[in-house]
């Protein structure tokens, strides 16, 4: 049975990623526990529901108060849980990271590095070692001629965040050279779903949260794209299936793979959303469009999935318009719970 030890569990990826675990791992899983500086259940309790309090109850999830900074308490907890499988979901994103890039550098790769360090002096040898990359590794779009950005195509990230998504690939591969555990480096783009709605890439989802908050409240509540141009797409379902998937899927050896999306213009997400609007009867509520003085974006390489899907085959792949339509749907119960806020 696998013990699972994940940081950053509290966050949109991370609580995805445990209810994806536990719900299409259960029978192989003997407990989930969630490293994080934060406690807090709100983004679990978006896919769980009432049923967090069982599955903690029953020992099933557990949380630990841990930054992974600190390598006293890290440590303590890493040996006392003796985890068989670690999904590294913890870091200051993109914002964060260049509004105070010291913070960035101690957490995104200061962070990881101890985290590492930690994992390879323990006991028992892990099975499996995921960390989370992201498509900020790649440069512009300009610089791949081919139709989709593949994972061996040249590095070269626009942003601090993903200069140290770089170095921590780098260190993954380390890891895996001196120890021989199976390592995996996940990256994706834009994220969008329930519970997506911070970091620069949030505004999709940050989208359709005003357009349902508006139509409780009777009322537009206006949201503009802060950029613009073509953007890679994956729901927020998927990115959770997709760490799940590989840290619990058959695999052996050191390797990044590109989660699996779609690109398309951000005017035609924008489009899409006031489609599935007028279906839902809600369209009078949608009031959006992309800001004049939108910057193009940085993220829009069109990412090659032929790799995840050759070494992890099934991983889902949820259509655009099928995302959108359960963000709309998930968002529209949570408002009459009280649970979404703008």
């Amino acid at each position: 049975m696998a013990k699972v030890f994940i940081t950053g569990g509290t966050g949109c990826i991370g609580a995805v990623t445990v209810y994806q675990l536990i719900t299409q791992y259960g029978d192989e899983i003997e407990q989930v526990l969630i490293a994080s500086r934060s406690a807090s259940s709100d983004q679990l309790e978006i896919w769980f529901g009432e049923s967090l309090h069982r599955y903690v109850d029953e020992g099933r999830i557990a949380f630990a108060r841990v930054d992974i900074g600190d390598q006293q308490s890290l440590q303590s907890t890493l040996e006392a849980f003796q985890p068989t499988h670690l999904i590294h979901l913890g870091a200051l994103q993109s914002p964060d990271c260049a509004s105070n890039p010291e913070k960035g550098l101690a957490v995104n790769l200061a962070g990881t590095m101890n985290l590492f360090n930690m994992i390879e002096a323990l006991e028992h040898p892990l099975k499996r070692v995921v960390f989370a990359s992201s498509g900020a590794v790649y440069g512009k779009r300009a610089m791949y001629p081919e139709a989709t950005v593949a994972e061996n195509a040249q590095l070269a990230p626009p942003n601090l965040y993903g200069v140290w998504k770089v170095a921590g690939e780098h260190l993954a591969n380390l890891f895996h050279e001196k120890t021989g555990i199976p390592t995996v480096s996940l990256r994706l783009n834009t994220t969008f779903g329930p519970g997506r709605d911070q970091g620069t890439t949030s505004a999709p989802t940050k989208v359709m949260k005003s357009l349902v908050i508006g139509a409780n409240e009777g009322k537009s509540l206006p949201f503009e794209m802060p950029y613009r141009g073509r953007e890679n797409y994956h729901y927020v379902e998927d990115v959770g299936a997709h760490f799940a998937g590989v840290c619990m899927m058959p695999f052996d050896g050191c390797q990044a793979f590109n989660i699996k999306g779609k690109t398309i213009e951000v005017s035609q997400f924008l489009e899409t959303v006031d489609t599935i609007a007028n279906e839902l009867g809600i369209a009078e509520f949608l009031e959006t469009g992309i800001a004049a003085d939108a910057t193009p974006n940085l993220f829009i390489c069109d990412l090659d999935d032929a790799a995840v899907e050759e070494q992890f085959p099934g991983l889902p792949r949820t259509p655009i318009e099928d995302g959108i339509r359960k963000t709309i749907e998930r968002f529209r119960v949570m408002v009459t719970q009280g649970r979404v806020k703008i």
